[in-house]
């Protein structure tokens, strides 16, 4: 059986249907549906049980999770503007350790979400090195909650034989129509596509940087996935580790816009405004995963153009659940 936290969630509920399609239905979602949309992320999705977040460990479902042989936590407060640290050392620190000591215990898989937001600005670099790890300073809350599981796990003596923990760095595509404002920019861009005609980026502050010229490793879910999906292979369990899951290539907000513009067939229409005051000290004006790590573990990983997955998302997804854009 397969445990998913996050399971509702933008990566969570991709993987669970990346998983139906290989013939797993052994699946236990684990999420907190509330008011939101999320629930439409389920449908289609073949599982055996949904459980509440904050029931996992309440001891309703001991019998039911003691079933589990592999667990895909996904499931974490993602919103790199949350300011309550206490909330995000409950929901992204502790329930992370609780169910790394689960794993560690039965001895079983556990794949975890870290972030690319650990690297803070990136003055140390984009190395994924265990060496380098304790040394990073995250710009927000949200990535020094990620910053601490990582360092936790490192210095953990006790942990499954096979585990991996994935600094994910820009994740766009299917179902992350939920996340408000913590959505790519290429669902942002559509939306304002389909009700202006154009698309507002903010301008750059650092004169080495051009607007729009802001550069980040963007990475489609499918990608995300199946790179998951192959580190489950029980051959992978030797490289076990803490790993950056990006394409290894920088690209700018321009292209990423230019490129949405080109997948609805229309013109690029394109407006600079002003940054917030409160981002501009934690804005990150490049990013790039170094994936040479990675690829040795995953050696042939083919990673989607970022115009061929936008176009994926945009004519495929985007624009037919938005008929009259």
């Amino acid at each position: 059986m397969i445990l998913i936290t996050g399971g509702a969630g933008f990566i969570g509920s991709v993987l669970a249907k990346q998983l139906n399609i290989l013939g797993h239905n052994d699946l236990v979602i684990v999420d907190k549906l509330e008011d939101s949309i999320k629930w439409k992320n389920l449908r289609g999705i073949k599982y055996l049980d949904y459980i509440h977040a904050d029931e996992l460990f309440n001891g309703d479902y001991d019998d039911l999770i003691a079933e589990t042989d592999m667990i895909f936590h996904m499931g974490a407060c993602s919103s790199t503007t949350e300011k309550n640290m206490d909330f995000l050392m409950k929901n992204n620190v502790a329930y992370t350790q609780a169910l790394f000591r689960f794993a560690a215990t039965k001895n079983i898989p556990f794949i975890y979400a870290s972030s690319a937001a650990t690297y803070g600005a990136g003055e140390l670099g984009y190395e994924d090195n265990h060496a380098e790890i304790p040394n990073l300073m995250p710009l927000n809350p949200y990535g020094y909650s990620k910053q601490l599981v990582d360092e936790w796990i490192l210095k953990e003596e006790n942990k499954p034989e096979h585990w991996f923990g994935l600094k994910f760095f820009n994740v766009y595509g299917p179902n992350e129509y939920h996340k408000e404002d913590m959505r790519s920019l290429v669902h942002k861009s559509f939306e304002q596509i389909s009700s202006a005609k154009k698309v507002k980026l903010f301008k750059s502050y650092k004169p080495n940087f051009k607007d729009g010229e802001q550069l980040r490793d963007f990475i489609y879910v499918k990608d995300v996935v199946m790179a998951m999906i192959e580190l489950t292979d029980p051959e992978k369990a030797s490289h076990s580790g803490i790993y950056n899951l990006g394409t290894g290539k920088a690209r700018s907000f321009l292209d990423l816009t230019k490129a949405t513009f080109s997948a609805m067939g229309l013109e690029s229409h394109i407006e600079f405004i002003e940054m917030p005051e409160a981002l501009r000290n934690q804005y990150q004006y490049y990013t790039q995963a170094h994936t040479r790590k990675l690829l040795t573990v995953l050696p042939g990983f083919e990673f989607t153009s970022l115009e061929m997955g936008i176009r994926d998302y945009v004519q495929n997804y985007l624009m037919k659940d938005n008929p009259h854009c």
